[in-house]
């Protein structure tokens, strides 16, 4: 039996977790939270707290990786607010451990951030241009993890994260003069990053980059206006404004490769 581990079993990480277990793979999942350890365990995986930072990690890495052939890591940069973490820093105290560990493959979710905001349709061979610290930060790791020899490592760039329980809808409800009508939605929601995840291991994909975002882009006005409506939620009024400043994800090398069909395709 195939043992996965799982670094960050939050938001996407648990259910993918117990969509691996569902599909008869052996799961080792990590947790910053004491707390939440029994309901891991609950549904089947073998869990582990885990504390990642700059200069140092948990002694329970070893175990939590031990016999494990794919790694995947699910652990954002936290950069919101005042947070000035050094994801790099982290990702680099870690890599010694994976080389040292039974890991053959490693799938880092990353993030289409790395692309930055140009007006142009973005593919796998765009050129990387963040401009934010998070999108630089990531678009580092994603390098560090490829040039190493020692695993082979596929890059899941993924769109803005929805679910039933998460649209940004519900932040920009009733708000005015919201900037940036006209740009495109670039979304994925949570079913399809599991179904994508899946995908990819059950292919042997390795060694790849995709970006992973739903096949639907109409504006921020049209998308939040329509989902507002169709969650009673006060509209949201967006400025007037005839610039469109964003750009457009493509996801014909996903779509082709691991013959993936979306379960949310307009989200």
């Amino acid at each position: 039996m195939t043992q996965i581990s799982i670094l960050g079993c939050g938001w996407l990480g648990f259910p993918l977790a117990k969509a691996l277990v569902k599909n008869k793979f052996s799961v080792k999942g990590s947790t910053t939270s004491t707390e939440r350890v029994s309901i891991l365990e609950s549904a089947g995986i073998d869990t582990f707290i885990v504390q990642l930072e700059e200069e140092k990690i948990s002694e329970s890495v070893a175990n939590f990786l031990a016999h494990s052939s794919i790694l995947i890591i699910n652990i954002p940069p936290k950069l919101r607010g005042n947070s000035t973490e050094n994801f790099v820093a982290k990702i680099t105290t870690l890599i010694p451990f994976i080389e040292k560990s039974t890991i053959e493959k490693v799938l880092f979710v990353s993030s289409t951030s790395v692309y930055g905001e140009d007006n142009e349709l973005i593919t796998e061979e765009s050129p990387l241009n963040p401009d934010s610290e998070g999108g630089r930060q990531l678009a580092i790791v994603e390098s560090l993890l490829q040039k190493n020899t020692r695993f082979e490592t596929t890059i899941l760039r993924f769109g803005g994260l929805i679910g039933e329980d998460r649209n940004p809808v519900r932040f920009l409800s009733g708000r005015e003069n919201i900037e940036n009508p006209d740009a495109p939605i670039n979304l994925i929601h949570q079913e399809d990053c599991i179904g994508i995840i899946e995908k990819i291991i059950a292919l042997s994909s390795w060694n790849e980059t995709f970006n992973a975002v739903a096949p639907f882009h109409p504006s921020r006005k049209e998308y939040y206006t329509q989902k507002a409506a169709d969650l009673n939620l006060a509209l949201p009024k967006f400025a007037t404004s005839n610039s469109i400043v964003g750009k457009t994800i493509l996801n014909d090398k996903l779509i082709k490769s691991l013959q993936y069909s979306f379960l949310k395709p307009t989200l």
